[in-house]
């Protein structure tokens, strides 16, 4: 989704910035992009980082600040999926770390630069709807009892608690926690079992719509942005959920990551 969202503003018009692993990719999908469009390798720009790495999102967001004066839009969706438990070299969970740690230094560091556009928009792709209670904040890190659901849920959740501390510093932010409604044909990047990979490659071209389709609800949302926070599943909005303590808990999460950081 992340390629076909950029295939489309670089046919705007627009000046596009892609963080990722792979820049044979993102030299082959600006090539194709230049036959119809000859500025596009002028709009374009290509960051080579590991987003499960502090470190590394560090220095993209240091690169973003030193170059550009504004950010219209932030687009957060790397993703890795894995069942297990994994350490990165720097000690932190890599789910957490890639789906959370690195989201939180993307948007609290750039918020100066999204503050100086008319109609910013974070558009942070992590199903919205993980229960109030989801996060263990004696467990960030997830030592003890880790699954892929509890992971999944606490990102999740994290996510939303970002969009408080989001929105609480810039009012004019639209601040957007999305979802798929339904299966995508697209790669599919993650360390899971064969049910899951025989699954994903059977049904997705049998039920999953094109990344092109997938994405034509976050143009919507990106083109015409609302100041604060949603919730979306594909183009229908979703009730964000609300917990007796949602500011205490964002300023408590905020916290937590800040001594890690």
């Amino acid at each position: 989704m992340g390629a076909a969202l950029t295939r489309h503003y670089l046919a705007a018009g627009y000046r596009v910035v892609v963080i990722g692993r792979s820049s044979a990719k993102f030299d082959a999908l600006v090539a194709m992009a230049a036959r119809r469009h000859p500025s596009a390798p002028d709009r374009a720009e290509f960051i080579a980082a590991d987003l499960s790495l502090v470190a590394e999102s560090r220095r993209v967001v240091e690169h973003l600040q030193e170059t550009y004066e504004r950010i219209d839009v932030l687009v957060l969706a790397a993703s890795f999926i894995r069942q297990r438990r994994r350490v990165t070299p720097e000690g932190h969970e890599a789910s957490w770390s890639l789906f959370f740690l690195t989201k939180y230094l993307f948007v609290t560091r750039l918020a100066h630069l999204l503050r100086a556009s008319g109609k910013p928009v974070v558009v942070n792709i992590a199903v919205p709807g993980a229960r109030a209670d989801a996060i263990d904040f004696d467990d960030l890190e997830m030592l003890e009892g880790f699954t892929f659901k509890r992971s999944n849920a606490q990102q999740r959740r994290a996510n939303e608690l970002l969009g408080i501390l989001a929105t609480e510093q810039n009012p004019d932010l639209g601040y957007i926690t999305w979802g798929p409604d339904r299966l995508v044909r697209s790669g599919f990047a993650g360390e899971v079992g064969m049910g899951m990979k025989v699954a994903a490659a059977v049904l997705a071209p049998l039920l999953g719509r094109s990344p092109e389709d997938a994405i034509r609800p976050i143009i919507d949302i990106i083109d015409a942005p609302t100041p604060g926070r949603a919730a979306y599943r594909g183009a229908g909005v979703r009730p964000l959920i609300a917990g007796a303590h949602d500011e205490k808990d964002a300023a408590r999460l905020a916290s937590a990551v800040e001594k890690v950081l």
